[in-house]
């Protein structure tokens, strides 16, 4: 293949989230912009010049493929004049922050792959960007301001720093066996020969389609996961996460633990020899098919299959429990799961999250529950891109 191809796929290369119109459509305008400080997201703040009667501040405009600091010209991407905000691309650097580095891939870059947010960041900068949004998170969200140190986690031995660590990577099939990756926000497929962030030997979920389950490796266990289930993708990740959680709630032999969001078990498999055989450890999970294979992995632990919150308003749930580890998906684990965990008083909840503003929306819950941030770690468990995985301690916060 020649360079980068692009491809319409499921639609005609529109933006895949509409918004009712607001007004002539402002895509593909030019401005060259001063850029601001890194936003979650993947992308940074700039303001455009309108003639509005506003502030005068400018439209705020969500810029891929900048810096801060930088002095790009942005090409609007999403868009009409009577939106709040825009969307666009650094088409052209004007002045390049020294942080800036070619990208490796050839498919990174403004209208390709929309897979890598930050491949045109040194590595030891995305890490300080990532650090700096968890931060603003925690401060706008949550009131809290917090250091935060994103952390590199060991993948393969062999492979050039930040590539090579997805162990499974889905492509977009195309006409006679080739395969592609998704354009930001677009139907748009861009043909790849090679994602340089997966493994030569990534395995693709859900082909087979036979339901049946693989076999994953941490510290010597073997735990059944589903070929199409979730399995964290960084080869480092499962030992760097499960690791804090128990340095962080450090069970003691007779605890009860709840292990909510479980998956196919991997906390409460540790947690359960933690505990001991006078302990007694509780994993529930939504997914039918992982709670099944959690079942398989864990015996001597109570697997509850069923949505969370319903889970823990129901009677099979323990009325009291002293720790729990709480690893919702990306939207958080919400008011009603918080409260519930609450109300059973554990004296450490260990919080495994993927997104911080989910994060930071659940500590403030948290807080209003009578628990309060006592620790966080931030790992790099996804390089070249803009998320970031994070384990929170809460605990209760001391009586005034």
């Amino acid at each position: 293949m020649s360079g980068p191809r692009r491809t319409p796929s499921g639609g005609r290369g529109q933006r895949t989230r509409r918004r009712a119109s607001r007004g002539p459509s402002v895509v593909g305008r030019r401005h060259e912009v001063e850029v601001g400080p890194i936003a979650h997201g993947g992308h940074c703040v700039a303001r455009v010049p309108v003639d509005d009667g506003t502030d005068g501040r400018g439209r705020v405009v969500f810029v891929r493929h900048a810096l801060p600091g930088e002095r790009v010209v942005v090409e609007l991407t999403e868009g009409t004049e009577g939106d709040r905000f825009w969307r666009g691309d650094a088409v052209e650097v004007l002045v390049a922050s020294p942080d800036r580095v070619t990208p490796p891939c050839e498919y990174a870059g403004p209208g390709l792959c929309g897979g890598c947010d930050l491949q045109h960041v040194d590595l030891g900068a995305q890490r300080r960007l990532k650090a700096a949004v968890v931060a603003e998170q925690l401060r706008r969200l949550a009131g809290l301001d917090v250091d935060v140190v994103v952390e590199e986690v060991p993948g393969e031995p062999d492979a050039p720093p930040g590539l090579r660590w997805r162990t499974r990577q889905r492509y977009v099939p195309l006409p006679d066996g080739r395969r592609g990756l998704r354009v930001h926000r677009s139907h748009e497929v861009v043909e790849v020969d090679d994602c340089l962030i997966a493994r030569p030997d990534a395995r693709e979920p859900g082909t087979g389609g036979d339901g049946s389950a693989v076999l994953e490796t941490v510290r010597g266990r073997e735990l059944g996961v589903a070929a199409d289930g979730f399995w964290q993708v960084h080869p480092g990740a499962p030992e760097a996460l499960l690791a804090t959680v128990l340095d962080v709630l450090r069970p003691q032999q007779g605890d009860t633990v709840l292990d909510l969001y479980a998956g196919v078990g991997l906390f409460a498999a540790f947690l359960a020899e933690a505990v001991g055989p006078v302990g007694w450890v509780t994993a529930v999970e939504g997914d039918a098919t992982a709670a099944a294979l959690a079942a398989e992995n864990l015996p001597g632990v109570g697997v509850l299959t069923g949505d969370v919150a319903a889970v823990l308003a129901g009677p099979d749930a323990p009325s009291r429990v002293d720790l729990v580890v709480l690893d919702p998906p990306r939207t958080g684990a919400k008011r009603e799961v918080c409260e519930a965990i609450a109300a059973r008083s554990p004296r450490a909840v260990a919080y495994v999250a993927c997104d911080p503003a989910a994060l930071a929306r659940d500590v403030a819950t948290f807080a209003g529950l009578g628990y309060t941030l006592t620790s966080l770690r931030a790992f790099d468990l996804f390089p070249m891109t803009h998320h970031v995985e994070c384990v929170a301690l809460l605990e209760p916060a001391a009586p005034n």
